[in-house]
């Protein structure tokens, strides 16, 4: 918003309403007429995709089509216990569809009680009502701050500026008089009025958007972008590999037909991670879901992985450090006008406004009685001037004209009165400018030698919360920049009461340099902002993006929304305006600011844990095209049955990621993440595959006549289990008593595998003599070295 847009010659505030005569609106009859007719506002808004749409996106995947004909395959011509791997794929399936079901349960019950609620004129009376129960031809109300749910035209305007940004990218707002079009999507910055609604539903402008906008997504994610990624690679090896061992088992060696398609369907399943896209949906969509137990709603998906991995905040003062009301403390006449005129003054001012902000509430509050005078003519506040007016006829006849503001903005920089202000605003106080107009309000100069009559003081609610909220981004190396549209000394004080790192480093937005990398610059110095314009608000994010900083950006009013949609997370309050709700990643439903740590908590634990879990998958798919290699280079039997790989998925890969991918993780996000996690994957998985193919071709050396593939296999199967238990006890660092357990267990439970007769007949497992089990240990052992020292050393080498 700039002052040009409000100050230009032309385009003066409209008068205010006469009291007598404002439009009715619909009667209930003529209501009751255009619902029979289907005029209503029936756009579906939805939080998250509907059932049939989670269950076909956990379905029909790529790689489930490809198992699932494999299992086809394998229930055909093998025991059951070589198709167990479909029934663990039907099992991950189901969980998924559970899990994000359940997610799209909290949403949407989160989504109604977040739910903007337009104000209606019905019969003479306002009352408000969802937006699918707008009708054709309903007279909506707006005041600052409301956005514009169907496309109308105005009817009544009280110095109506509406901000078309989001719409048509034009950030100047634009003064609308009666007759004059508004589109949905658009958003009220300063004044208020009404407009009679012309399209509604899917005809209205924004109507796809803003459905579009609203829909819980999966998509625009470092992370899933990532796993797209790998999945890509590992088509691209499995498609030639598999290849090459059908040819290999069916066509080379000269084997039973039905053993050679069990080898070779064993083969080709463990190259594909299936579970790895499950445990991404699942442990989204239980963030989603702890987080809606908090009373916090994820508009979009990556919003909780994006703010894990924001290393700047920028926090808007009034509604987030500090509560919405305030206080009263003190009127200060000036240049020796009367207190009890000026009272009057201030009470005339409060029953002006329909709309009254914070600071105006509060004068209300301490002046009930509302004055008594008739207001000719207002001004409301604007974000932008930092000062809003109201002409009045007093009780004797008389006129006059006043401003209330930022005194520093009224006020010439050499007058006292600025000194008075600035002890105050050292002390936390917010402090207005009472001043009378010397001309005309809808002057462009009206503020221009305006007189001052009185400095009204108030005090802010500090959000008990806030101090601890900012102690946490100092303890988690995120640095909290506040950008306030008060006063900097006043907003410095306030950050200073809540202990804030850097809240003597404050700074006048007027003085920031317009270019962005010197404005990034003196960003990166300062901690506090003040005297900010919604435009400066949003270059200031620009800026520090322009330095590769992530940004999050909180606020509640509508001064905020052009930041919250430039920022990389917005994250808006439950109670503030409905333009900054709607483009907004994450709602705050109870307001409270103590609620970001959790989601950043969230984040973290989704990212970290995923990169844990997608390196245990990934080392599998390299093992497992290896030894398809080397089978098919070596010219020998591939080594496993399917029953042997789904084991040893299940124990090594399977559970143990499902536990660890649920984790409380705390560890601070990092960026690339396909590139973290192969670089740990591919070294672990050559070495798991080289040292299962060595004791597997040393063990067909050793074992001959009847039962020798059974007993290759199962020293193979031992040594691949030994060491892919290594990789998981690496992964599962830092040990704590849980990760130990789990761990251990695993161990146990291939053990009783191999103690328990049965089992070893379902798993085709049994260790023959004691030379090739100790010799798959010893490989094993040698393995795990080599383990530790690749993952030292591609720690060091990667550091961060």
């Amino acid at each position: 918003m700039t002052q040009r847009a409000l100050d230009s010659p032309g385009e003066q505030p409209d008068p205010v309403q006469p009291p007598s005569g404002p439009p009715r609106g619909l009667s209930a009859s003529e209501v009751a007429e255009r619902i029979a007719r289907g005029e209503v506002n029936d756009v579906p808004v939805r939080s998250s995709r509907s059932v049939t749409e989670i269950i076909r996106a956990n379905v029909f995947t790529r790689f489930n089509l490809i198992i699932g004909v494999l299992w086809l395959i394998m229930l055909a011509v093998a025991p059951i216990q070589d198709s167990l791997f479909g029934f663990v794929i039907i099992a991950n399936t189901g969980i998924g569809i559970i899990q994000e079901w359940r997610a799209k349960k909290t949403l949407d019950s989160l989504a109604v009680i977040g739910e903007a609620k337009p104000t209606v004129r019905r019969d003479g009376e306002a009352a408000e009502v969802s937006v699918s129960e707008i009708v054709l031809g309903d007279l909506v109300e707006l005041g600052p701050g409301d956005k514009v749910v169907v496309d109308g035209t105005v009817a009544e305007a009280d110095s109506l500026e509406v901000d078309e940004s989001l719409l048509t990218g034009e950030a100047d707002p634009v003064i609308k008089r009666t007759g004059d079009a508004v589109m949905s999507g658009s958003f009220v910055v300063a004044g208020g009025g009404a407009f009679t609604a012309t399209k509604v539903g899917r005809e209205a402008y924004a109507a796809q958007l803003a459905e579009e906008a609203s829909r819980f997504t999966l998509v625009q994610s470092e992370l899933r972008s990532g796993i797209s990624t790998i999945l890509k690679y590992v088509t691209w090896m499995m498609v030639p590999t598999a290849f090459g061992l059908i040819i290999s088992q069916l066509v080379v060696k000269d084997n039973n037909f039905k053993d050679s398609v069990a080898r070779t369907v064993g083969g080709i399943v463990p190259m594909i991670p299936e579970g790895l896209v499950l445990l991404t949906s699942v442990a989204f969509a239980i963030g989603v879901i702890r987080l809606g137990r908090k009373q916090c709603l994820v508009q979009e998906l990556p919003a909780i992985e994006g703010l894990a991995r924001v290393d700047i905040v920028c926090l808007d003062k009034t509604g987030t450090l500090t509560e919405g009301g305030m206080d009263v403390t003190e009127v200060r006449p000036l240049n020796d006008m009367d207190e009890a005129y000026v009272h009057r003054v201030l009470a005339a001012l409060g029953s002006s406004d329909p709309r009254p902000n914070a600071s105006l509430q509060a004068i209300i509050d301490a002046h009930p009685d509302g004055g008594g005078w008739t207001a000719t003519r207002t001004m409301p506040f604007s974000s932008a001037r930092k000062y809003s007016g109201a002409s009045f006829t007093e009780d004797d006849g008389g006129t006059s004209a006043w401003l209330l503001g930022a005194p520093d903005v009224l006020l010439e920089a050499d007058d006292p009165a600025l000194t008075e202000t600035g002890h105050l605003n050292e002390q936390g106080l917010r402090v207005l400018l009472l001043a009378r107009v010397r001309g005309e309000l809808d002057a462009p100069d009206a503020a221009s030698g305006a007189t001052p009559a009185a400095l009204v003081v108030l005090e802010q609610r500090l959000r008990p919360d806030a101090g601890d909220t900012l102690a946490y981004f100092e303890d988690e190396h995120v640095d909290a920049k506040i950008i306030s549209g008060d006063n900097a000394v006043s907003v410095g004080a306030v950050a200073q009461k809540l202990g804030m790192p850097g809240a003597e480093h404050t700074l006048d937005a007027r003085k920031l340099p317009a270019e962005h990398d010197e404005m990034a610059s003196a960003i990166e110095r300062n901690a506090v902002f003040g005297r900010v314009t919604p435009q400066q608000k949003r270059d200031m994010v620009a800026a520090l993006q322009s330095r590769g900083h992530t940004v999050a950006m909180t606020g509640d009013g509508v001064n905020d929304v052009l930041a919250l949609k430039d920022a990389d997370i917005g994250v808006s309050m439950g109670s503030g305006s409905e333009a900054t709700r709607a483009v907004a990643q994450i709602v705050l439903l109870d307001n409270s600011f103590a609620t970001l740590p959790s989601v950043v908590a969230e984040g973290r634990r989704v990212i970290g844990n995923i990169t844990r879990v997608a390196t245990l998958f990934l080392t599998k798919t390299v093992y497992s095209v290896l030894l398809a290699v080397l089978v098919v280079c070596f010219q020998v039997e591939y080594p496993f049955l399917p029953r042997h790989l789904t084991l040893l998925s299940t124990l090594t890969i399977g559970v143990p990621a499902f536990f660890l991918a649920l984790a409380p993780n705390k560890e601070r996000a990092h960026p690339h993440f396909v590139r973290r996690v192969m670089r740990y994957s591919v070294p672990s998985g050559l070495i798991a595959g080289a040292a299962t193919f060595v004791t597997y071709l040393l063990a067909r050396h050793h074992y001959s006549g009847p039962g020798a593939l059974d007993a290759e296999t199962s020293a193979a199967t031992l040594t691949l289990f030994l060491v892919s238990m290594w990789v998981l006890a690496i992964i599962a660092r830092p040990y704590t008593w849980w990760r130990v357990a789990l761990v251990a267990s695993m161990g146990l439970c291939f053990l009783l595998v191999l103690a328990v007769p049965w089992l070893q007949h379902f798993f085709a497992l049994k260790l023959v003599g004691s030379v090739m089990p100790w010799t798959a240990v010893a490989i094993s052992v040698m393995a795990a070295a080599a383990l530790e020292v690749t993952w030292k050393l591609v720690g060091r080498r990667f550091r961060g």
